[in-house]
């Protein structure tokens, strides 16, 4: 495909972007008008196999009926599962985890509003991934302007090489993107397009004075949403949550370690609780369990004749299994802390105000870490 055959397909995205709020300003609405985003698919997308259990991928190839169309649709498109493998290394499908994806436009474009850049900012992007959203910057601010760090040097390469296709040369570095890059600092926005479970210290040294950061809090219990944080003179980056519940790959750094051997999920105390795991099916409800057991993972199990919702934080040893009988819930733990105590009080406090909604959390990232409030 060239440029010209994909115009109809990038105006028409820009238009719908734009009905739906995602796409406020002309800049950028050039840049998504302009920017091939099928230029960052060359290696194709996996779709996933509908009804299969465990989750199956089926590749997607350039040629394929529909492949162009789908490239300019408001989808996340998988990239790369496993770490390693790429549609063209694929003939059937494929049960493993995903690794990398281009995420769906309107996302993409709403970060980019609300980075609320300015002409002649240095942008320093954590995650290049296919490179799309590192193209609309270029076609904003200009290469020189815009670095982008990527921790999986085969996913960087091919980025360099859709950028490069598409004219653009920005700054591109394979790294740790939790370090950010302090040898072009100091930058005017830090945008991260994956999740983090804190904002690491090291982006708030490297962003100027009066900067700004984007970036998704995420936790294990994967509930997740779009932070922006301004950075003062002190050192310390101040900002609030902007709803949404926005989603991305956590850091590969920060996933969550395996659960190994399950403890004895018998060997606990139990006792009747007011607070029942339905609340974990409630975003923002999880999001604030997440501050409460920030080492906590979840899993459901049928045992016995039921189901249990089960949480278990690796490192403290701590469990907490969870389940409905006769119109009651349940709770039973075991380990050296009480995994659902600090969920009860977390959500106690969080109810007793209001319930308040998650865009009116604020942040705050000091040298000592990150602090959440309601």
């Amino acid at each position: 495909m060239t440029l010209v055959d994909s115009a109809a397909h990038r105006h028409a995205l820009a238009g719908r972007l734009a009905d739906g709020g995602f796409l406020r300003t002309s800049p950028w609405r050039a840049a998504v008008e302009t920017v091939p985003r099928h230029e960052f698919l060359r290696g194709g997308f996996f779709d996933q196999v509908k009804g299969s259990a465990p989750t199956a991928w089926r590749p997607v190839l350039p040629g394929t009926a529909g492949w162009l169309e789908r490239c300019y649709a408001d989808e996340s498109l998988v990239t790369q599962i496993a770490g390693t493998v790429v549609p063209g290394d694929i003939r059937g499908e494929i049960m493993r985890t995903p690794t990398s994806s281009s995420t769906m436009p309107s996302l993409v474009v709403r970060m980019l509003e609300e980075l609320q850049v300015d002409d002649g900012n240095r942008v320093l992007e954590i995650g290049t991934g296919t490179g799309y959203s590192t193209g609309l910057l270029c076609h904003r601010l200009g290469d020189e302007l815009v670095t982008s760090v990527e921790v999986d040097a085969e996913v960087s390469s091919r980025a360099s090489a859709a950028l490069g296709s598409c004219g653009f040369f920005p700054e591109l570095v394979v790294g740790d993107g939790l370090a950010g890059h302090k040898e072009g600092a100091p930058y005017d926005r830090l945008v991260a397009t994956c999740g983090v479970l804190e904002v690491p210290h090291a982006w708030i040294e490297q962003t100027a004075p009066g900067g700004v950061i984007l970036a998704t809090l995420c936790g294990w219990l994967y509930a997740s949403e779009l932070a922006r944080l301004t950075v003062g003179d002190d050192g310390v980056a101040h900002g609030q949550l902007l709803g949404g519940q926005i989603s991305f790959m956590l850091a590969r750094p920060q996933l969550p370690p395996p659960l190994g051997m399950l403890p004895d999920l018998d060997d606990g105390k139990e006792r009747e609780t007011v607070t029942g795991a339905d609340v974990l099916n409630n975003w923002s409800a999880r999001f604030v369990t997440q501050l409460a057991v920030p080492g906590a993972q979840r899993l459901t199990m049928q045992r016995d004749g039921r189901t249990e919702n089960v949480l278990v934080d690796v490192d403290s040893g701590s469990w907490a299994a969870v389940y409905e009988d006769g119109g009651r819930w349940l709770v039973r733990q075991g380990g050296p802390e009480g995994l659902w105590d600090r969920v009860e009080e977390q959500l106690g406090r969080w109810y007793a105000a209001g319930a308040p909604e998650l865009e009116e959390f604020t942040v705050t990232v000091t040298p000592e870490g990150q602090t959440v409030r309601w």
